[in-house]
């Protein structure tokens, strides 16, 4: 047995799996429990505990991770509060024989086996250009309400859209503009006012930041254009259902974090499980969630942004 392996959980004896949050009190993370949970009933003979600090800060994570070590528990799923912070005490975990996955937030790569981001640049991207075009029946104007000018993520996504747009399938969509409301309601209000203002033919507003997509669609109603202008893109259920019964909003997306702890559950009991695949450049068995391929820097996406609308925006906005 190589050096700082431990023996795999003997039959009949749980494998305990230690969900680290990043704060508790969290709508999005208690989902996460909730499909931490689900995985654990599937496995059968998994343990999950969950754990977190109650502001959300890198101290108060790296206390808990030290106390988990002293429980010896068999993995620690972690979605950090900071990516290196939490570097030294991950790597005296993963010394001592746990596994640890990082999910949702990601530990930097030598703090973790893996880490399970929600999506990827492409599925998001591409997914927000499908939910336009269906919203407004196929082509017309849009325009982009970003984030900052400077937000990696948000500048992702929209560099994935443009390349998207040359694709038959989005050949109708005419990208007007591109704006940025800097993650502030009030001045992504007004950013998207001047959208509707200034392109009188404008059909769709894609706002892929949650505070974006909620001032578009308080603008959308406040000019009078439910019905001639869709909003989408990501948003959270519990403040995108008023605008979804507006009809400002026919459909957005955003991860559904019920899925993701199931999935970081699973990742994390074929770690501890010694399954050959487990490891960057392989795969991990996700249950419903099929499996998931890791790349070669132990990196993985669980699938595209889930979507939510009229049918199912109610149910999820009393979880976050």
């Amino acid at each position: 047995m190589a050096c700082g392996d431990k023996p795999v959980a003997k039959t009949g004896e749980k494998v305990r799996i230690a969900m680290v949050v990043k704060s508790l009190g969290n709508g999005f993370f208690d989902a996460a429990h909730t499909g931490a949970n689900e995985a654990a009933a599937q496995l059968k003979d998994v343990e999950i505990i969950y754990t977190g600090p109650t502001t959300p800060s890198a101290e108060g994570q790296i206390e808990i991770v030290n106390s988990l070590i002293s429980q010896k528990v068999d993995a620690i799923v972690i979605s950090a509060n900071d990516p290196n912070a939490l570097v030294p005490i991950a790597k005296k975990a993963m010394q001592r024989g746990i596994k640890v996955v990082s999910f949702d937030s990601g530990l930097a790569p030598e703090g973790r086996l893996m880490q399970l981001n929600p999506s990827s640049a492409q599925l998001i991207g591409r997914k927000q250009l499908e939910m336009a075009r269906d919203a407004i029946g196929g082509g017309g104007e849009i325009a982009i309400l970003s984030a900052s000018a400077q937000a990696t993520n948000q500048n992702l996504w929209i560099a994935v859209m443009k390349s998207e747009l040359a694709r038959p399938e989005f050949a109708q969509l005419k990208l007007v503009a591109t704006v940025y409301g800097d993650d502030q309601s009030d001045k992504s209000y007004r950013e998207a006012l001047g959208l509707l203002r200034s392109h009188p033919n404008l059909k769709a507003i894609i706002a892929p930041t949650t505070v974006g997509i909620n001032a578009a669609g308080k603008a959308v109603v406040d000019e009078k254009l439910v019905g001639k202008v869709y909003v989408t893109g990501l948003g959270l259920p519990s403040e995108m259902a008023g605008h979804v019964k507006s009809g400002a909003v026919k459909a957005f997306a955003i991860w559904n974090p019920i899925d993701l702890g199931y999935a970081a559950t699973y990742a994390a009991y074929d770690f501890v499980k010694g399954h050959p695949d487990a490891k960057a450049g392989g795969k991990v068995d996700a249950g419903r969630m099929g499996s998931i391929a890791i790349d070669a820097k132990g990196e993985a996406a669980m699938a595209e942004p889930f979507l939510y609308n009229a049918a199912n925006v109610d149910q999820f906005a009393k979880i976050f």
